[in-house]
């Protein structure tokens, strides 16, 4: 079962959802703003990608961050800290089954995976 990360209200999101639905492939939605999102998971997803693409740096909640906070993002575990205080930091939407399939949304790349 596929799981998407990411929280409702975020277009990105509802585009990822719909492509999914119209195209008859089922999923689980994990809404960070209700469930949050566990350090374990964050650390999963950190052995598989880049603290760098992790974090979503053109969103609102990014932007919003004070400059020291945001500077102070040099590697996993300071990422990890930020991300967990402030889940909607977290790309999204993150899609994976038992490791992550796709981050964000990209037609072409939900073609190749879901086919």
């Amino acid at each position: 079962m596929l799981t998407v990360y990411g929280i409702p209200n975020c277009d990105t999101v509802k585009k990822s959802l719909t492509w999914l639905k119209e195209h008859g492939i089922e999923f689980e939605f994990h809404d960070y703003k209700k469930k949050g999102i566990s350090t374990e998971k964050l650390a999963e997803w950190l052995s598989q990608e880049s603290h760098a693409k992790l974090i979503n740096r053109t969103g609102t909640t990014w932007k919003k961050l004070p400059d020291e906070i945001k500077a102070g993002v040099t590697d996993n575990q300071s990422a990890m800290e930020v991300m967990l205080q402030n889940t909607s930091a977290i790309k999204r939407p993150i899609i994976e089954s038992d490791k992550i399939l796709a981050l964000g949304f990209d037609v072409k790349k939900y073609e190749e995976i879901f086919g």
